[in-house]
């Protein structure tokens, strides 16, 4: 070999004993959490793949300080082939820290030593700590958009229910037409239509009067239309329809996502075995306006469509995270046990697929349960399962009163003396009537301490029985506001600043909250614009299926987007005092449309040796940056002090130190 072939080979060894180097690494590490932008470039900016995200087209970030959704955007731009993004950062303070670690300036041989050091950091830790730097802000990004899927899916699933309400439901569409489903108060289809949308003045005229018979005949005054293609021209035939022959029927727009993936599923084609997909379909789409959350329980909860690039996410971490917000609503809820799916009643606490079945089952050969005790009847039902599921499993107008209520049967004994000490009798869910006034008044003025001593039962335990007793048959849902209800349409050429209009909370997102106020397009709420004070996170301040009173900002027509306000005109806003997040407008292009902090995405501190130490530029942690201590209290003289005051400072260390001198 020659002599360069030598120096070649001792290069290679030496850069990579650089790069493998614990303490060059953590140094390494350092500098690109300090001074690391994350940068997007645009592949194609013809390509249609690309358009999505051009706001990202040169973009460039602080990779400390990058928000969750903004990486998960560049990493979906990434994989669709529309980005290139990288990580750079300072790479003359990342030499000058190896430099000084090795004492380079101090050996014979310091050029090629130099010569090494570039080859190990531009070949070897660079691109390593690149990938790091990236996979752990996209672990993080990850945990909080399922955080924030977590949140908006309960709230979502915890809409009220429009009880008693027979629903005219539509499946909007243009070549196959709009597929129309009649439902009763309790969800079962009465008849299906198929009706069109387009055509000639002669062809709607008719059209019109066909969807004013099928709501008449079958006492229909609530119209559900599904957002999919054709929403916007099915929506102003409904209005038509409303206005020239129906005027005392109402409509509101309901988001179909998971609805084509319910009607090809075994449970769709279990409960509706005579009836196509699309039909299906349909009778999901009005079955979420009468009872939001026995029905999407059907649906596969990813596929809900209110959260933040969840098709981007572990999904076998996602299913595990809203399998559990789902079995928390419905357990908050409660479950009535002669009209509940079997898909909902396994998600009651401890109750399975298989129980749920033996349940409906049973429920069917024998025309329903009078009792909860008729729960160990079902095969599978043991003591545990029953004592863990019969509080959350109702019966309404059975054997039992109080098989209604949230009491559970362990504690019956224990109610019916609390009901006879008041000489009232056992609730009747549902009404107000003369014995529950009564009893709510007695109630009311118990001595809760004194009687749960005389009961010989916990305090807690006697307060949820006098709860229950107190509203027997309570929906929890009946306390939140219900939807917004239209009658004519609105469209995006009639808003105008300063308009004021009232909406839906569709999903809440990092940078903001996405509003339904009747259009085909939802408006977006930037959490700059939720109040004039300073809001960290939208989740403060509104949720899904919240009712918002907002005022149009501006409108892109182009664009199709509608900037809203929740600050009335005239007030100062922009959360004064404190910089307004920054947002492109790739951010709401890309995340979907459709009550916890979030999570912190910072990483833990971890402890350096002193060797290390030395090394470390500015930065003095391998995590990103971390906000700034408070400023220290300005140091008192040592004569101002008490006796027994500590000493907080170097200079009243000091004014001490003279103090006690001069009295020597």
């Amino acid at each position: 070999p020659t002599v360069e072939d030598v120096l070649k080979g001792a290069h290679d060894i030496l850069a990579e004993k650089v790069s493998e180097d614990a303490e060059v690494r953590s140094a390494a590490r350092r500098v690109a959490w300090k001074t690391g932008r994350l940068t997007s470039a645009v592949i194609d900016a013809a390509a249609e793949s690309a358009q999505p995200y051009r706001d990202y087209f040169q973009h460039s970030e602080a990779a400390g300080k990058i928000p969750p959704h903004r990486v998960l955007a560049f990493n979906r731009g990434e994989s669709a082939g529309a980005l290139r993004v990288k990580l750079e950062w300072d790479r003359d303070e990342v030499r000058s820290v190896i430099a000084r670690h090795y004492a380079v300036q101090n050996r014979r041989f310091k050029d090629f030593m130099t010569q090494v050091i570039d080859d190990a950091v531009d070949r070897l830790i660079h691109p390593s700590l690149e990938r790091e730097v990236r996979r752990e802000l996209t672990e993080r990004s990850e945990e909080h958009a399922v955080g924030v899927f977590a949140r908006n899916l309960r709230n979502l699933l915890l809409q009220p229910p429009l009880a008693g309400q027979r629903v005219l439901a539509i499946d909007p569409g243009f070549r196959t037409g709009c597929k129309v489903a009649a439902l009763d108060e309790n969800g079962n289809l009465l008849a299906s239509d198929l009706l069109y949308c387009t055509g000639s003045d002669d062809k709607r005229g008719g059209t019109r009067a066909r969807l004013a018979d099928l709501l008449n005949q079958y006492d229909c005054r609530l119209i559900a239309i599904g957002n999919g293609t054709a929403c916007r021209e099915t929506e102003e035939l409904v209005a038509e329809t409303i206005s020239e022959l129906v005027p005392d029927a109402r409509y509101l727009i309901v988001n179909e996502a998971g609805a084509s993936i319910y009607s090809t599923s075994t449970v769709a084609r279990d409960e509706f075995p005579d009836l196509d997909a699309t039909e299906r379909g349909t009778v999901s789409i009005g079955r979420r306006v009468q009872d939001p959350l026995s029905e999407l329980v059907k649906i596969e909860p990813q596929h809900i469509g209110v959260g933040m690039y969840q098709h981007d996410l572990d999904a076998k971490e996602l299913r595990a995270s809203l399998d559990q917000v789902i079995e928390s609503c419905v357990n908050y809820v409660g479950v009535d046990l002669n009209t509940a799916s079997a898909p909902l009643l396994s998600h009651v606490s401890g109750l399975n697929q298989l129980t749920a079945r033996r349940i409906v089952e049973w429920r069917t050969q024998n025309g329903g349960f009078r009792e909860r005790e008729q729960l160990r009847k079902v095969p599978g039902i043991g003591q545990a399962t029953f004592t863990q599921a019969a509080g959350f499993l109702k019966i309404r107008a059975g054997a039992e009163p109080l098989d209604a209520t949230w009491i559970h049967p362990e504690s019956y004994d224990v109610a019916r003396q609390v009901l006879r000490k008041l000489e009232a009798s056992e609730p009747a869910p549902g009404g107000e009537t003369a014995d529950n006034t009564l009893r709510r008044e007695r109630l009311a003025q118990l001595d809760i301490d004194s009687l749960a001593a005389e009961l010989q039962v916990g305090v807690p335990t006697l307060r949820d029985i006098i709860d229950s007793l107190l509203r027997p048959g309570r929906d929890p849902r009946s306390d939140l506001a219900g939807p917004i209800f239209r009658h004519d349409i609105l469209k995006m050429t009639d808003l105008v600043p300063g308009m004021e209009l009232r909406g839906t909370v569709l999903n809440v997102v990092d940078f903001g909250a996405f509003v339904d106020v009747g259009l085909k397009e939802s408006g977006l709420v930037h959490v700059s614009q939720m109040a004039t004070e300073f809001i960290r996170s939208p989740h403060d301040r509104v949720c899904v299926g919240d009712v918002v009173t907002v005022w149009v900002q501006s409108v892109d027509l182009d664009r199709k987007r509608v900037a809203l306000s929740m600050i009335p005109p005239g007030s100062t806003s922009g959360q004064k005092g404190r910089p307004s997040p920054v947002r492109t407008a790739a951010d709401s292009s890309s995340a979907p449309v459709s009550s916890t902090a979030a999570p912190n995405t910072q990483r833990p501190k971890t402890p350096h040796s002193s060797k290390t130490e030395r090394l470390a530029s500015p930065a003095t942690i391998d995590s990103p940056p971390t906000p700034k201590p408070a400023a220290a209290a300005p140091s008192v003289p040592a004569e101002n002090l008490p006796a027994d005051a500590p000493i907080r400072s170097f200079g009243q260390l000091k004014d001490l130190w003279k103090d006690r001198t001069a009295d020597g």
